[in-house]
């Protein structure tokens, strides 16, 4: 298979999914996800001769789009801050007016985790295994589930404002 070839294989995979992680760091800004999405793959094009296949693919990319998201994260605060009066429910609005609502709150409560359990539940999220996950963050398997047993509390307490 051509570079060119396995380059669209690797990106039709996996950018939808690289999307929705970077989605969540922004906090739900979807312009900022586009652009750390095409920074991972970019990054991804200029450095696919250094993969040294020592971990799967999914595991490179995911790794390359988590380091760009905080990195992004840490230098400009470029993210969004959610304003809680936009959490409020309208008690007219439609259907889809609280879901958006709802996925608003989740992404509030998923910003307010330290940065690497936002990463081990935006995986999460994407349906990443477990065992990619960990890789990809350096984690044992077993530690992995603990915090997301711990994480899953968190946010359960946070999105039914229970604290």
């Amino acid at each position: 298979m051509n570079i060119e070839k396995e380059f669209t294989q690797i990106y039709n995979t996996y950018a939808h999914k690289v999307f929705r992680l970077c989605l969540g760091y922004a906090s739900g800004d979807e312009d900022l996800a586009k652009e750390w999405q095409q920074e991972t793959f970019i990054k991804v094009w200029k450095h696919r001769n250094s993969f040294q296949a020592k971990s799967s693919i999914s595991t490179w990319v995911y790794r390359i789009a988590v380091n760009i998201c905080l990195g992004d994260l840490r230098k400009s605060k470029k993210h969004a801050q959610i304003n809680e009066n936009t959490l409020e429910i309208d008690s007219m609005g439609n259907e889809k007016e609280i879901q958006e609502v709802q996925i608003r709150k989740m992404y509030n409560c998923i910003d307010q985790l330290t940065q690497n359990n936002k990463a081990i539940i935006l995986l999460e999220l994407e349906e990443i295994p477990q065992a990619t996950i960990a890789e990809t963050l350096g984690v044992a398997h077993g530690t992995l589930r603990t915090r997301l047993s711990r994480i899953r509390k968190s946010l359960l307490k946070c999105i039914t404002n229970e604290k």
